[in-house]
């Protein structure tokens, strides 16, 4: 047994049946799972993404199941027990600032770059197969998010922007430099971006952090008050230039580089690393820039515009590239809700009380599946927001507002179903609660995330192609659930009511009820992926799992609840629970 046989267990009340309870080895968890082909909906996701290429995919994606799994799971518990440390000053008390990081991070880190689908080597074989390399991509940051959302971070979502940015604005050397660094693909040169002062966070316009021109470079001088990835290579730093206007309209990006152009160490000096709840495998740090050599990100020879930098357009263009990086956060929260789901099933099919299993017991049923039909929800939606067939303006801000929290609810979610295990560190449950909690907070919380989307409806009108997108999804359902499809399209017909409602109203009153439209909007757009992914697996398969998904999700999404608050609607969730249950986790190791 893998249990201890103490005094305790000779007490007249105990029995063998008691005793099975706490047998440890029944409580195995996600940890040992091949992450990729114990997920039904994952390997669903594949097929509809990369047809016949899944042939050649699939040893590559069981590879990375294992890996993430496996050891880079057990090295991510490490790592947030032994985090990584500042060596602020050598033996001569010159300060050098270097972040020591934990073997475990190390070992991680250089798996996962090894096995990366994001980088130009697997591409090229990709494409060579006839592949198309970006749902692996993803897929690749869905299974690493799901052991350690600081190690994806560390490794450097903001890499494609740093790349990107550099490639047209950089002096030719540097982006020389910059190809260098991220030669192995934007996750290999562990970048990141400083906006956050501690004159204000999401108030750009408040920062102080300043850059006077020197040459074709600038010396720039500043605090960041919550720098994350500390010890990266590159970074994208928000400053103004001097003489600029103090505001938004002065803010301009500047490229920073762990080392100056002659090689020397840049002016790059940290603080203190950040004492954080969760997420402490990765480096956040105050970071002081003192002279540190800089790059305007913006074109050097267009007009200047007065009182800016540049084309006076640098911070609208890093806004724009800050999109993909509230995607990268949106699959951080749908890795940490995932993680949280698979938990809570492996330990309600183990755990018994009152005669049975968890998993068997009622209540327990509908709260796993409540978490199953949000969980996939939540993937729609990320998954979309990434190969859709278009990239949707307001997409990003409406996808992390819902997949960001529901990480946070889902890991609060599973350390209740564990119970007093939960709460106990030894367990994984709370590690993925820490870490999910920042998620709401990375890139803008959910009021900026609102503001976002009033910002690209009023300049852009970008509801328009939103809810063309939505029409386009429901109107792929499968036939046969005429009341699904039905609800679906009627409430996006309220939708646009309601848009034009809100369109209507005076100023105070349009931003406050920006948070329930917001809502609304990622309600309906979901419900329309899932009743899309349910016709793909009509014609498919010929099964109706994703429909019983989708309209679980109208159901308590989109319906109206009625006097008896829906009460007396179908108990599916029960009645079906086993295809929920087994269509969210196949676990073959009993």
């Amino acid at each position: 047994m893998g249990y201890l046989v103490e005094a305790t267990d000779r007490l007249p009340f105990g029995t063998p049946d008691k005793a099975r309870r706490y047998a440890t080895e029944r409580y195995r968890g996600a940890a040992g799972l091949n992450w990729y082909t114990c997920d039904p909906t994952l390997r669903f996701l594949m097929r509809k993404h990369l047809g016949d290429g899944l042939a050649w995919a699939e040893p590559r994606l069981e590879a990375l199941g294992a890996l993430t799994g496996g050891p880079v799971n057990a090295w991510a518990e490490e790592t947030d027990r032994n985090p990584p440390r500042l060596e602020k000053y050598d033996r001569w008390g010159r300060d050098v600032s270097e972040v020591v990081m934990p073997a475990s991070f190390e070992n991680a880190r250089r798996e996962m770059v090894a096995s990366s689908f994001t980088s130009p080597a697997f591409f090229a074989e990709a494409k060579a197969a006839g592949v198309d390399p970006a749902p692996l991509a993803v897929t690749w940051s869905y299974l690493l998010d799901q052991a350690d959302i600081g190690m994806a971070c560390a490794l450097g979502t903001g890499g494609d922007m740093v790349v990107g940015l550099a490639e047209l604005f950089a002096p030719d050397d540097v982006k020389e430099r910059v190809r260098e660094i991220f030669r192995d693909g934007a996750f290999s040169g562990e970048a990141a971006q400083m906006l956050t002062e501690r004159s204000g966070g999401s108030d750009l316009g408040a920062l102080e952090s300043t850059a006077t021109a020197d040459g074709d470079a600038w010396r720039l001088n500043g605090l960041k008050w919550f720098a994350s990835n500390a010890n990266g290579s590159a970074f994208v730093v928000l400053a103004k230039p001097e003489g600029a206007r103090d505001g938004v309209r002065g803010i301009a990006p500047f490229l920073v580089l762990r080392e100056r152009r002659d090689g020397s160490r840049n002016g790059i000096r940290i603080r203190r690393l950040k004492d954080k709840l969760g997420t402490r495998s990765v480096a956040s740090a105050e970071i002081e820039f003192t002279d540190a050599e800089a790059f305007l990100l913006a074109p050097a020879t267009s007009a200047p515009v007065e009182g800016e930098a540049g084309d006076g357009k640098g911070l609208a263009r890093m806004m724009e590239l800050t999109n993909g990086a509230r995607l990268g956060i949106s699959m951080m929260g749908l890795g940490c809700a995932r993680r949280s789901l698979v938990e809570s099933l492996c330990y309600a099919r183990a755990r018994e009380a009152f005669g049975a299993p968890l998993a068997d017991q009622p209540l327990m049923r509908r709260k796993l599946a409540e978490l199953i039909v949000e969980t996939e929800a939540a993937q729609a939606l990320v998954y979309d927001g990434y190969l859709g067939p278009s990239r949707l303006r307001i997409g990003a801000p409406l996808i992390k507002l819902r997949a960001a929290r529901l990480g946070v609810t889902a890991a609060s979610d599973a350390i209740e179903i564990h119970g007093g295990n939960g709460y106990i560190e030894q367990w994984p449950v709370a590690r993925i609660l820490r870490d999910a909690q920042v998620n709401p907070i990375w890139e803008g919380g959910d009021n900026i995330l609102c503001l976002d989307v009033r910002r690209a409806m009023a300049r852009e009108r970008a509801h328009e192609p939103f809810l063309e997108r939505l029409e386009e999804a429901a109107g792929r359902a499968p036939s046969g659930d005429d009341a699904t499809a039905g609800l679906v399209h009627e409430r996006i017909g309220r939708l646009r009511e309601t848009i034009a409602t809100w369109e209507k109203l005076d100023g105070a009153a349009a931003e406050a009820r920006l948070f329930p439209l917001a809502r609304y909007m990622a309600d309906v757009y979901a419900a329309a992926l899932l009743l899309e992914q349910a016709g793909w697996e009509r014609a498919d398969s010929g099964g109706d799992r994703k429909a019983l998904v989708a309209r679980l999700y109208a159901r308590e999404h989109l319906a109206d609840a009625g006097p008896l608050r829906g009460i007396d609607a179908p108990a599916e969730e029960l009645e079906r629970f086993g295809e929920l249950a087994d269509g969210a986790l196949v676990d073959d190791r009993e």
